[in-house]
């Protein structure tokens, strides 16, 4: 039987249980996540101002990925993780010697500006609102928070401590995404009525228990708790926010599925959003399919689509629709229009970053795209792209939505936080 609270309902996602009945296992020990980020940054990088942003790093897995010490205006002059062969990966990576095992400790004497956050998602919430307490801006690993409370504790504390937060979502920064992005502000998509994104990824359920044998922080992790890499492409590229969500999950009674701490009985789970534009957008996110692994979407708008190529082997395809009203008769002898499809030769987007960055990057190129935007927004002062504010329209969704799979896909509302200001 799943635990509900004394309402009846399924009792929340939250860092103090995960901590109290899992991480003491070792998922505290295992600061890991999975390697996947994605960038931009201005439409052109232009002269590098002199300011040089210090940069502490917490995760010795992921955290590796980025390009700190690359960049002109940044340097690492902190790491820290609880595993000696991850420290050690983080000295050798970023040439970094200042290490730590204590976050305190090094929140506390660590001499830096900036935290980068990529540790198991449990804790994302609590170190990054204790590095902004500390006076550090953050960025960090998705998703933002495993519960609305949490979301809502990370705007609270943003808004407390005037520091800068930055979610590095990957599939925003992915370079198909980029281009989409740049098209659907210029018009080009016409009206974009619906899209629909997927991240499938079969191979994580080789990560449910460490080394050791233990479980960890993904053992039974809801597949809607970690939306961002769907979202993040939908709700910039239609310029609308989420509202409400029906969504339906699928579990085979593995024994994973009745005895992780999350309580979800779902293996995948596949949702479909009305946004605040009245269009609508599907997203699937599977641990468990027979499917090449994918980070993709498909832009459907009335002048012009966009569909990102396939783990199957399709290319990325741009479909136009002629506006001169020719009419076409197909195969069998009815009307249709006058469709044009064509393979689309990606740009990598290089020429947006400085020259130090301008090389390849893990998940589509986006990890040097996502260094350049959180050292450019706090050597400009401006805030980067994915805000809190657009870090919990990305996350929050998948959260209700998953809520929604519980109830047999009972339709449910979604809260605006709203945007920043100024």
């Amino acid at each position: 039987m799943r635990k509900t609270s004394k309402g009846g309902q399924p009792r929340e996602l939250g860092r103090r249980n995960f901590i109290k009945e899992v991480a003491g296992t070792a998922v505290a020990t295992s600061l890991a996540a999975r390697a996947q980020a994605a960038g931009e940054s201005k439409p052109t990088p232009g002269p590098q101002p002199s300011k040089t942003i210090r940069i502490g790093v917490v995760g010795g897995n992921f955290g590796c990925a980025f390009y700190w010490h690359k960049h002109p205006n940044s340097n690492v002059s902190a790491v820290c993780d609880l595993r000696d062969d991850r420290l050690q990966r983080l000295v050798e990576t970023y040439g970094c010697t200042n290490t730590y095992k204590d976050f305190r400790t090094f929140l506390k004497e660590g001499q830096m500006d900036a935290v980068a956050v990529f540790t198991p998602a449990p804790l994302h919430v609590w170190m990054a609102t204790e590095a902004m307490k500390a006076g550090k801006h953050v960025i960090s690993a998705v998703p933002a928070g495993m519960s609305e409370e949490e979301c809502e504790q990370l705007i609270d504390c943003v808004q407390t401590t005037g520091m800068k937060y930055m979610m590095a979502e990957t599939s925003y920064y992915m370079s198909e995404v980029i281009t989409c992005r740049e098209w659907a502000k210029e018009g080009k998509f016409g009206t974009i009525f619906y899209a629909e994104a997927e991240y499938h990824h079969e191979g994580l359920l080789a990560l449910q228990f460490d080394e050791h044998g233990l479980p960890t922080w993904r053992h039974g992790f809801p597949p809607m708790h970690y939306p961002t890499h769907c979202t993040g492409i939908l709700v910039p590229v239609m310029n609308e926010r989420l509202t409400e969500v029906t969504c339906v999950g699928w579990g085979d009674q593995h024994e994973i599925l009745q005895t992780n701490e999350y309580e979800n009985p779902f293996w995948n789970e596949v949702a479909f959003f009305k946004t605040s534009g009245e269009h609508c957008c599907r997203v699937s996110v599977c641990w468990h399919i027979a499917a090449g692994g994918t980070e993709r979407t498909t832009v459907y708008g009335d002048r012009m689509s966009y569909i990102m190529a396939r783990p199957e082997g399709s290319s990325n395809t741009v479909v136009s629709i002629s506006q001169e009203g020719k009419v076409v008769l197909d195969a069998n002898g009815y009307p249709q229009g006058d469709v044009q499809q064509v393979a689309f030769d990606q740009p990598n987007h290089f020429d947006k970053l400085p020259e130090p960055l301008r090389l390849p990057s893990g998940h589509g190129g986006s990890h040097t795209h996502i260094t350049h935007e959180f050292v450019t927004a706090l050597v400009e002062s401006h805030n980067p792209a994915v805000d809190v504010y657009e870090a919990v329209a990305y996350t929050v969704p998948g959260i209700v939505a998953h809520k929604s799979a519980l109830r047999d896909g009972h339709t449910l509302k979604i809260k605006d936080y709203g945007k920043a200001t100024g």
